[in-house]
């Protein structure tokens, strides 16, 4: 019976978004929200049942779309989608937009990797779906690096084709100074939530291009990227501290049960919009890029790579990433919350000329993760 319904809602007239890109639930109102079609009259009780089992038979990408398409029906479908699909530390899956910016899994690396496009300054993010160290993979997101003295931007989108920073695809950006040494995490929010729909009353989700393309949004500063300048002609591997103003110390504890205070972990968020996100205050960045760490910490988590081994016979510093880096870097690293905690939070490597894995776990995001990787592709002269 599942199988036909699925079958059924694949071949029927609903708009299946496959860049993870729904529209938030603002947006689908009035006539649009399908709630005159034949499918938003199925009883709730076997409608949910339905829906929990596509949930748990649906659970890898590009089978995953059907999950998104459910969400896109109607709104009564939308609101048990939403009480059914779980948060990415609970059930380690990437389902809507908002899942870049939640909390990676709990109980293990998420797998992913970045494609660099040097002739475009490009880097796309991308989720592995097998275990091998490289296949088609799921569209996540996309960068593109800025060069405007005394600094440089990489602009963070959930399009690969839209990386401005007015656009509704706009999650947020990484600022460096002129050194390459110091950078800002800055996360994107609207100022104000839903854009103006162009009127559509059929039961099909809206086009995002009929979306007002002028988005006014407003940058906070959520994370600092540091890398130790080298002194007196020193050379080795970098060393890297990450101040996470957005997650409390207290989250990489392991008797803490609580969420990481970062934006979209709230239990009442909604899949499909935004909620205001905890942020740390915007006037600090340029403090920090000038150099000054004061009460920058503030009981914010602290992440820090961890020290490689010399290795006498190969001659190089060397780290144990268990088989998921092939190629030797100095942009390769781990990340842990101190020297004593084993436990990696997130881990960067090369595996071929431009390509690189990028494995993430709880407390932070997928965009958090992605915009400290971009972080390590910057030449940085006077720290290695």
């Amino acid at each position: 019976m599942t199988l036909k319904f699925i079958a059924r809602l694949r071949s029927s007239r609903v708009v299946v978004q496959d860049q993870l890109e729904v529209p938030d639930q603002a947006a689908v109102g009035g006539g649009g929200d399908g709630e005159d079609c034949c499918w938003a009259k199925l009883p709730p009780e076997l409608l949910r049942e339905v829906l929990l089992m596509i949930e748990d038979s649906e659970t890898r990408w590009p089978q995953r779309k059907t999950v998104v398409a459910c969400a896109g029906v109607c709104s009564s479908w939308r609101l048990i989608v939403k009480e059914i699909v779980k948060f990415p530390e609970i059930s380690g899956k990437l389902t809507f937009p908002i899942s870049v910016k939640q909390p990676g899994p709990k109980d293990g690396l998420l797998h992913c990797f970045i494609k660099r496009n040097r002739s475009t300054h490009t880097y796309c993010l991308y989720l592995s779906l097998t275990n091998a160290l490289t296949d088609d993979g799921k569209f996540l997101l996309a960068a593109r690096k800025h060069k405007r003295p005394p600094h440089n931007d990489y602009i963070i989108s959930l399009r690969a084709e839209d990386m401005s920073r007015g656009s509704s695809s706009y999650v947020g950006k990484l600022r460096s100074n002129y050194l390459g040494n110091r950078y800002t995490i800055l996360a994107g929010q609207s100022a104000h939530t839903g854009s103006k729909m162009a009127k559509n009353h059929s039961p099909r989700l809206p086009n995002l291009k009929h979306a007002s393309s002028k988005v006014h949004l407003v940058n906070y500063s959520m994370a600092h990227i540091s890398y130790e300048l080298e002194v007196f002609g020193s050379r080795g591997p970098r060393r890297m501290q990450c101040i996470m103003g957005t997650i409390p110390t207290a989250s990489t504890a392991p008797e803490e049960p609580a969420r990481a205070r970062s934006e979209f972990s709230g239990l009442n968020t909604d899949i499909f919009q935004s909620n205001p996100i905890a942020h740390s205050e915007p006037a600090s960045m340029g403090n920090f890029l000038s150099g000054s760490l004061c009460g920058q910490k503030n009981g914010a988590l602290v992440l820090i790579n961890k020290a490689p081994r010399w290795n006498e016979q190969l001659h190089c510093w060397c780290l144990n990433f268990h088989g998921r880096v092939t190629v030797a870097s100095v942009k390769n690293f781990q990340l842990v919350a101190s020297p004593e905690n084993r436990k990696i939070v997130l881990q960067f490597g090369k595996v071929g000329k431009d390509l690189f894995t990028m494995d993430y776990q709880y407390p932070i995001s997928a965009f958090q993760a992605f915009a400290i990787c971009l972080s390590s592709f910057d030449t940085k002269v006077a720290c290695e």
